[in-house]
């Protein structure tokens, strides 16, 4: 599907979060060269959305903002009936699985299932959506053993370990009965762990520099040798303007750099730039049903479309490190906006 067809709106929900705010910022920065796009982000503003990350394009003509649930069926009706969408990307969850563990659960069914299928019910009442893209994560997987070499594929089973990773999947497959029932052109994708700036610092990179930045230690759960998938977020956003422009309905497409690294060898390189070392780690209880190791398998997206990551981590987690010394004064905003929840860390 060509741009053009759809570039009249492109309706991106939870736009104000980390991955969809830096995705409106590539779209936009971008669209000049492909046809312009009429962006509408529409947003709940939870702890985790911040219109701050966007104040470089709110003055943009292509550019408005509603605020409003995913999960309200009479609010999403409106913003449909009023900018009738071309195209549906969500971004809108709720994504930290510690929050999902010793916190409020339910918020996640109400987010990640009710407030895609409503969603879905809108695209299947306005036909001029000729796409819905659904960004999931690789954690609807479970885990992998350390060390085995495999990875997960499109077609792997799903075998969720946490509350957040069992609603995400269950979006999904939402998505997936939609299209095949409904014929809505619905298409999921499923990425790795996601860094860069403006990320909300519960994650663990910006939580370990925040923590370095106030000089204490780095906490890591367990033996800290959990192994993620990391990819810079800019090329994540890259692969999600080439899957919308082209991807299939009905498909599931892996967004990943390949890169393994474990939460240890992350905390190490983050150390160095500090200046310190691995006695600065300090390592706590483990979280309940932890994964051990993610890992995506990417050659779909690499053959079908000639998608490459762009960003090598070594010299983007520097970039994102100075980022964030940076714009310390932006950190402390944010983190006054709500508290961190994680009992073992804080």
């Amino acid at each position: 599907m060509k741009r053009k067809n759809w570039a009249k709106t492109l309706l991106v929900c939870g736009g104000a979060g980390f991955i969809g705010s830096n995705f409106i910022r590539y779209i936009l920065g971008n669209s000049r060269a492909r046809g312009a796009a009429r962006v509408v982000n529409f947003d709940k503003l939870t702890y985790c959305g911040n219109l701050e990350n966007l104040r470089d394009v709110a003055g943009d003509r292509r550019y408005s903002f509603v605020k409003g649930d995913i999960a309200d069926e009479r609010v999403v009706e409106r913003v449909f009936k009023k900018y009738h969408p071309g195209a549906v990307i969500n971004f809108a969850a709720e994504t930290h699985v510690d929050r999902s563990i010793h916190g409020n659960a339910g918020d996640f069914v109400r987010t990640n299932i009710e407030g895609v299928r409503i969603l879905l019910e809108a695209v299947r009442r306005y036909p001029e959506a000729q796409r819905y893209v659904q960004v999931s994560t690789d954690e609807v997987y479970g885990d992998l053993p350390l060390g085995s070499g495999e990875k997960f594929r499109e077609h792997s089973s799903l075998r969720p370990s946490s509350p957040y990773a069992a609603t995400k999947a269950a979006g999904d497959l939402l998505c997936l009965a939609y299209h095949r029932t409904f014929g809505i052109p619905a298409v999921i994708t499923r990425s790795g762990n996601n860094f860069g700036p403006r990320q909300y610092p519960e994650k663990l990179i910006p939580f370990f520099v925040t923590r370095l930045m106030e000089g204490k230690k780095i906490p890591l759960y367990g033996d800290g040798e959990h192994v993620r998938d990391w990819i810079h977020v800019e090329d994540h956003c890259h692969a999600l303007d080439v899957i919308l422009r082209k991807g299939k309905a009905g498909e599931i497409y892996h967004i990943g750099a390949e890169t393994e690294k474990s939460n240890r060898a992350v905390a190490e390189e983050l150390l160095r730039a500090f200046g310190r070392d691995a006695a600065d780690i300090e390592f706590v209880a483990d979280r309940p049903g932890h994964d051990r190791r993610y890992a995506l398998a990417t050659e779909k997206i690499r053959e079908t479309f000639g998608w490459r990551p762009r960003r090598e981590f070594g010299k983007a987690i520097v970039e994102t490190l100075r980022w964030y010394r940076d714009n310390h004064l932006w950190l402390k905003r944010v983190m006054k906006k709500t508290a961190l929840l994680n009992p073992h860390l804080l």
